[in-house]
């Protein structure tokens, strides 16, 4: 909230104050009018001044009588009217609830910076958290300016409003009182025309010739008729006096609730607003400690993820170098490897000859033995042919 608008809402105080240290008086006795007869001299003075208003002859002056009261009423009436006839309906509760509104709707979990945006915000291309935080604030900012000005708006017609009522209970007070006079005047009036005029009158409608007793005796129904006009006059004003009775307290409940509004707003900008305004303060601070103390976590994180990822790499590496470097030109496992296949090459081939020489000599053998089958077969058929004579056999080249 700006200075300015700090300074309007402690001059408001004093109005606020000012309007409710008024004491308004209460009216009297509920119904109590007093009778010119029991009237003291000025009550009783005033109360025969308004039955002089009253003129049995003048229709007008019984239909109007009392009516005088209510000019002055009427027009403090008209004038608050007047003022509040284009006015909204509820705008200094609609900013308290617009105010209210504004700091709920305030989300501490936006201020998680490592909070993931979902899908549909980076869909949407939406602010990062801190981001979309510090335009939130910004924007609370500005609205608490607006409304607080708006509010003192607002606190300054129900102020005027208040001192309306002020007036417009007070006139209505005297009203009331007034009502009662001219009640009184009435209700004496009708006294006066039931115990005297009228019987008076009568007498003379009895007594005038009987020429004069057709226009006499249309004098009294006249009268008469205008002593009943005048009775159902007190008795509207009796219930006119009621209702206004009844409004006195509507309007104190009226003036009572601008009076609690106009101290709920000024409470609010005296003390709520700028209480609002230092909490959030505090939440942008925190949040920025937070952060800070994030990055340094993070910085911490980092060197100790180095550290430990160095002396894990140093490690495996030394061990690689110093396993190298302990190792000779052949391993000997490899070279005992190589000397027991050479060794089974060896032995294969010695055995693989072993066994071609075998092989050599029982074929050999076999050659041997085919040979020497060859040559009985061979000898067997020369033989025949020699004793036959007529049976050739195969010559034999070179036998």
């Amino acid at each position: 909230m700006s200075t300015e608008i700090q300074k309007k809402a402690q001059d408001a105080l004093a109005m606020v104050e000012e309007v409710n240290a008024v004491i308004l008086p209460e009216p009297g006795e509920a119904g109590a009018v007093i009778s010119l007869e029991e009237a003291d001299a000025p009550v009783g003075t005033e109360i025969r001044k308004r039955m002089d208003e009253i003129d049995m002859g003048d229709t007008n002056s019984i239909v109007s009588f009392g009516s005088a009261a209510q000019a002055e009423l009427q027009e403090i009436s008209q004038s608050m009217l007047q003022g509040v006839r284009n006015k909204d309906v509820g705008p200094a509760g609609d900013s308290l609830r617009g105010i209210v509104t504004t700091i709920r709707g305030f989300s501490v979990s936006e201020l998680d910076v490592r909070r993931e945006r979902t899908w549909w915000e980076k869909l949407l291309g939406r602010a990062a958290p801190f981001a979309k935080f510090t335009a939130r604030f910004e924007q609370v900012q500005g609205q608490i300016d607006r409304i607080t000005d708006d509010l003192l708006k607002h606190e300054h017609t129900l102020l005027k409003d208040i001192k309306s009522l002020d007036m417009l209970y007070e006139k209505t007070l005297a009203f009331y009182d007034e009502l009662a006079l001219y009640i009184a005047a009435g209700e004496a009036k009708l006294k006066e025309l039931d115990g005297s005029i009228i019987p008076t009158k009568e007498a003379e409608v009895q007594a005038a010739p009987e020429n004069d007793q057709v226009m006499k005796a249309q004098e009294l129904r006249d009268l008469r008729a205008a002593r009943d006009d005048l009775e159902r006059r007190v008795h509207d004003l009796k219930l006119t006096r009621q209702v206004t009775m009844q409004s006195l307290p509507s309007i104190r409940l009226v003036q009572e609730n601008d009076k609690s509004l106009v101290t709920k707003i000024n409470s609010t900008l005296v003390n709520t607003v700028p209480l609002w305004e230092t909490q959030l303060a505090q939440a942008v601070t925190i949040q920025r400690s937070a952060e800070a103390a994030a990055a340094v976590r993070d910085a911490n994180d980092l060197t100790n993820e180095l550290l430990t990822a160095n002396a894990r790499n140093l490690r495996e590496s030394n061990k690689m170098i110093r396993e190298e470097m302990e190792r000779g030109v052949f391993d000997i496992e490899a070279v005992k490897q190589a000397n027991a296949d050479l060794i089974g090459t060896i032995e294969e081939s010695l055995q693989i000859a072993d066994e071609g020489k075998a092989r050599r000599a029982k074929a050999e053998e076999e050659l041997k033995k085919m040979e020497a089958e060859l040559r009985d077969t061979l000898a067997s058929a020369k033989a025949r042919r020699d004793g036959v004579g007529d049976n050739a056999g195969t010559a034999v080249p070179g036998a």
